[in-house]
């Protein structure tokens, strides 16, 4: 049986630990589609779909069995009408768990044909979020182990414009 994934966020900007959970989702899913959301509700990103898009597309290019893609509206409505049968969520810390746990139930609510898949990120990545890699970068400080070269790049590009 194929069963194929999604890894839904923002991604604003990829980072190594959203990398982490792609490579090892990808071994244990047939295909997954790295979705970018169009929407993002409150957040404001400091790049558009289209950047983070090419950012995930470049930092990604190497694992066969990964689409990296944008979408708009619910996430769910997304995988039932792509046949995707999983969305996979990154769990970092303990308070990760609570907004993901209501997160997978309301999508549960929502529809039975998908569900969702916990990883939790190799320790080293444990830490690492967008927001504060974003916020490293603007002050000054060193993201290279962070994120890839060509996001790095494109953070310092932003950042001094």
């Amino acid at each position: 049986m194929s069963v194929s994934a999604m890894y839904p966020g923002t991604f604003d900007p990829i980072t190594y630990g959203h990398e982490d959970l792609v490579r090892r989702a990808a071994v244990l899913f047939d295909k997954l589609v790295v979705a970018i959301a169009v929407d993002t509700g409150s957040k404001v990103t400091m790049f558009s779909v289209d950047e983070r898009v090419e950012m995930a597309r470049s930092a990604l290019a190497d694992i066969e069995n990964v689409e990296v893609t944008r979408y708009k509206g619910l996430t769910v409505d997304f995988a039932e009408k792509r046949g995707l049968r999983v969305i996979v969520r990154g769990l970092r810390a303990v308070s990760d768990f609570e907004y993901e746990f209501q997160l997978a139930n309301m999508n549960r609510h929502l529809t039975d044909e998908v569900e969702t898949a916990f990883l939790t990120p190799t320790e080293k990545y444990n830490f690492i979020s967008s927001s504060l890699v974003r916020e490293v970068a603007a002050l000054g400080g060193d993201v290279s182990e962070f994120v890839s070269p060509s996001v790095r790049a494109a953070l310092m590009d932003r950042i001094n414009s």
